[in-house]
């Protein structure tokens, strides 16, 4: 018999309303299994089982008094330490804020707190979310519970190893230039990133600009909607959040349950590269072969990809506009304090002119524009999720693939950051594992705005390929992961090195 931090979010709230499982009794189990593996992984790396305790003792005497329940009401849920969680420490894996407890949560925190979920605690990142591998000199490296001294991508990869080990049903993450999908599509878990504005988020400091989201992970589609149905609301802190007139264009329950697609109505479109991207040979060869045992369950199914050009150039120097606002001060304040990918993203917007910048937005919205004539022939398109497959957390960054020099230190994200710049939504889903015996994820991006559309195909396809082991959502040993030695003693645990 499983135990209640492996049951599905959808099932456990399910058996909480019914009085069949105890918010106390769920807990427990996540905290249990928390300390199990733990150890081997170093995912969960800020606690907060007291106040968590409290707070399930109070969801279950509210189940007994027959309380009216919120969507999330006893489950258990880890927050991405890029985000404030009043009375928890929060760090964004700097030195600089090693012992910084805020005194308020964020707004997205609060919202899940008051639909009835359990902050459990804080979930790794790079150092401010830099980079697509999970170490910092904080709490040191993320391994992927497939093979811990592999990498769990980043910038959610404590949440997404929470989630594939059963630390917490549900996990918080962000995504620029894939920090939800990447680490989702490494640790076989599903991340969505959400159409900018629809998760709004009150503290960025450029507020216009949609590269950075927040939004909802889980383990299976129908618990990434039950998430996202909380998180979705508006904030008049963030200028794109989406009201007209006071309204919310979406009202959160939009996104849960998502609605039944007919996939044999749906036009999709499949491209390993977008046309640019640098996709290794075996991602290639595994894509092929896993998508060629669903394209006939799609009413059109092409080879196909939009007008791309310009992606890399236009996301460089937008991306590096952005770590200028965010940390030239701490660059130049305190060089000694920040790791060497804070310290690249910004010496390289220091060489970035007006025109440069003026060039990159108009660029994207040349790919934007381009990105809408396409989706008037294809309502979805379906790429694998990153280029390559895990590699070992030791490398800093792939600064190669199949022999070729890598342009940036994430250009290896191209897959993901493709979909940035048009700002579409897009979901990474689990599809089984690719030749090394590692995750591997699908990307299904969605048209501008359709985010519930493109959350119910994923689910669609999901339900699809559930019976077939060669594309069910694979599952980390968690004996071996028991009996695992603890990461912490790895060389390079806590260094750059």
């Amino acid at each position: 018999m499983s135990e209640p931090c492996e049951l599905t979010a959808v099932e456990a709230r399910a058996r909480i309303g019914r009085k069949e499982l105890s918010p106390v009794e769920l807990l427990e189990s996540c905290i249990s299994r928390i300390e199990a593996v733990d150890h081997a992984v170093n995912a969960m790396v800020a606690r907060d089982f007291d106040r968590a305790r409290e707070s399930a003792k109070q969801a279950e005497a509210a189940v007994l008094r027959g309380d009216r329940l919120g969507a999330l009401h006893g489950l258990p849920v880890g927050i991405k330490d890029l985000t404030p969680t009043k009375g928890l420490r929060t760090t964004w894996g700097s030195p600089i804020f090693r012992d910084h407890v805020p005194t308020e949560d964020a707004g997205l925190v609060r919202r899940i707190r008051e639909a009835g979920g359990i902050i459990i605690g804080k979930t790794n990142t790079p150092e401010w979310g830099a980079g697509a591998n999970t170490r910092n000199s904080v709490y040191g490296a993320t391994g992927n519970p497939f093979n811990p001294v592999m990498s769990a991508a980043g910038s959610s990869g404590g949440s997404a190893v929470v989630l594939a080990t059963g630390m917490a049903p549900l996990c918080h993450g962000s995504d620029m230039g894939g920090s939800l999908r990447n680490p989702a599509g490494f640790n076989g878990i599903v991340g969505f990133r959400p159409t900018p504005g629809a998760v709004p988020a009150e503290n960025r400091g450029l507020g216009w600009s949609g590269l950075g989201v927040e939004g909802p992970m889980g383990r299976n589609v129908a618990d990434t909607c039950l998430l996202m149905s909380v998180l979705a609301s508006d904030d008049g802190g963030d200028p794109l959040a989406t009201t007209i007139y006071g309204k919310q264009v979406r009202a959160p329950g939009d996104y849960y349950p998502a609605e039944q697609i007919d996939l044999s109505r749906i036009r999709a479109a499949f491209t390993a590269d977008f046309g640019f991207t640098p996709t290794e040979k075996h991602i290639r060869a595994v894509f092929a072969e896993k998508t060629a045992l669903f394209r006939g369950a799609f009413g059109q199914a092409s080879d196909a990809t939009p007008d791309c050009s310009g992606t890399n150039e236009s996301f460089e120097v937008l991306r590096a506009t952005g770590y200028l606002t965010a940390q030239l001060d701490r660059y130049r304040n305190r060089p000694q304090d920040i790791g060497p990918n804070i310290r690249v993203n910004v010496e390289e917007g220091l060489k970035y002119s007006a025109v440069d910048v003026a060039r990159a937005h108009e660029t994207q919205t040349q790919i934007y524009r381009r990105w809408q004539s396409f989706f008037r022939d294809h309502d979805v398109i379906i790429t694998p999720t990153i280029t390559l497959s895990p590699r070992p957390w030791r490398e800093l960054y792939p600064a190669e693939i199949d022999g070729v020099k890598t342009r940036t230190y994430f250009h290896w994200l191209s897959l993901a950051y493709a979909v940035t710049i048009p700002g579409h939504p897009a979901v990474s889903l689990p599809v089984g594992l690719d030749h090394n015996g590692m995750p591997f994820g699908l990307q299904i991006v969605g048209p501008r705005g359709g985010d519930a559309f493109v959350l119910a195909v994923a689910q669609a396809l999901e339900t699809a390929l559930a019976g077939d082991a060669r594309t069910a959502r694979p599952v980390p040993d968690i004996s071996k992961l028991k009996a695992a030695a603890p990461i912490s003693a790895m060389e390079g645990f806590l260094s750059w090195d």
